[in-house]
């Protein structure tokens, strides 16, 4: 478990959280607490009320929903660092989607009480959730546009780049699920196209692909080559990579 201390130090790793004082997280991380949860675990459902939010710090989440016919829409899949639950706070107080562990996750919940009341206090704060929201927004936008400008490897590389540390020099190891219909269908890809594309994919940009595991030389790799039908340049300052 982490102590106090640690688990406010791993807060202020995530963009929203990253300029507030050290008082305003001690305050967010005063009744945080440890989830170890196993795959298939439903963490909530779609309208629960919603009482946390949390922050991965290692495994895969499944944000999604179900749809009128039975079918699931899958939102995101989020991995370390990256959090989500945290908007139910602008949602009549009810979670928006649902939360399945996909791979062995050890997870920090917050309860969303203490942070709408820094919220209420902090302006900071305020301004930092209000940006982190309208980045997102402009994340799912970007999806639309690559949809139809990108191919499918590189829509591929792109979400690969979105896992990564974006000023990071020198080899990358990214670990993805092991489950690799759920990055198809987070991609809009049929599970035998996903496989095709990061095939097409390697032999492009030279990654290494072992597994559940895609090995680069440098992000130059990959951005050279995913990158080259997107509006915006990387890094990717506009982007959201840890907020849902």
């Amino acid at each position: 478990m982490l102590s106090r201390s640690k688990t406010v130090d791993f807060l202020r790793e995530i963009p929203v959280f990253s300029g507030l004082e050290q008082t305003a997280l001690e305050r967010i991380c005063m009744q945080a607490h440890d989830l170890d949860a196993v795959k298939a675990k439903l963490l909530f459902v779609s309208g629960d009320p919603a009482e946390f939010f949390y922050v991965i710090k290692s495994g895969w989440v499944k944000l999604f929903r179900e749809t009128l016919d039975g079918n699931v829409a899958i939102i995101d899949i989020l991995t370390t660092g990256h959090m989500f639950g945290e908007t139910s706070i602008f949602e009549d107080g009810a979670y928006p989607y649902s939360a399945e562990i996909v791979e062995d996750a050890a997870i920090i919940a917050l309860p969303l009480a203490d942070l709408k009341q820094e919220i209420e206090n902090n302006q900071q704060l305020a301004l930092a959730m209000l940006t982190s929201m309208a980045r997102y927004r402009k994340q799912q936008e970007q999806e639309i546009e690559h949809r139809t400008m990108q191919n499918a490897p590189q829509r591929i590389g792109c979400f690969l780049l979105r896992l990564t540390r974006q000023n990071e020099t020198g080899p990358v190891t990214i670990h993805l699920p092991y489950d690799k219909t759920l990055l198809a269908s987070r991609l809009g890809m049929q599970p035998e196209t996903f496989s095709r594309a990061l095939s097409k994919l390697k032999e492009a940009t030279g990654i290494r692909v072992k597994g559940a595991t895609i090995e680069l030389d440098n992000l130059e790799q990959l951005t050279n080559y995913s990158c080259a039908a997107c509006s915006s340049e990387f890094p990717c300052k506009d982007i959201a990579a840890s907020s849902s």
